[in-house]
């Protein structure tokens, strides 16, 4: 049976975790973490780094960031500072350790992405680029979508509008079901808001 492109992206982030947890364990960080603190050195020169620009650049919920930026924290690779405007806000600071650090994570990023990418052309990854973009894209969508759905499902009860906007959205679900027919069982997907 042929993968779908699911499937296909499913073993590729898998295999491509496995690599990077291996490749950085020496250093003791994962991939994961390791990409995150590499943001934070590119983008700390720019101006202050929040625990939400990690949540939208690597699309994570807000515990998993919690629980990656802990980890760095503990680990001695970053630091929380209190941001003087906002005293609620506090910005990701890398510390020395981090820094020294950098020149191997990046390298090892950019050798994982060189074994990757072997063998394909440049026309090939620009197409592979505009294709995950569309992909992300086409998923974000279907995302509001369908959460929109969900809701306008709601019933809005009087003076309820302007509270809504502060409400989290409600995510979208996929619920499996068992679909019978000819005496076999074959598994089919509803999606759900």
């Amino acid at each position: 049976m042929e993968k779908d492109c699911g499937a296909w992206i499913n073993l590729l982030s898998h295999r491509l975790k496995a690599r990077l947890d291996a490749s950085f364990q020496d250093l003791g960080i994962t991939g994961v973490q390791s990409r995150v603190i590499f943001y934070i050195l590119a983008h700390c020169g720019e101006g202050p780094v929040f625990q939400r620009d990690i949540e939208n650049v690597f699309a994570l919920s807000r515990s998993t960031a919690t629980g990656i930026l802990q980890v760095l924290e503990k680990n001695g690779m970053i630091r929380r500072e209190r941001v003087a405007a906002d005293a609620r806000l506090k910005s990701l600071v890398p510390t020395q350790r981090a820094a020294e650090l950098n020149a191997q994570v990046r390298d090892c990023l950019r050798e994982a992405d060189r074994m990757l990418t072997r063998g394909i052309s440049e026309g090939q990854l620009q197409l592979f680029r505009e294709t995950a973009a569309l992909m992300l894209r086409n998923l974000n969508e279907w995302e509001k979508g369908c959460c929109a759905e969900a809701a306008a499902a709601e019933p809005e009860q009087e003076g309820e509008e302007s509270s809504r906007q502060n409400k989290p959205r409600t995510p979208c679900r996929a619920v499996s079901r068992t679909v019978s027919g000819n005496n076999q069982e074959q598994k089919g997907e509803t999606i759900r808001c």
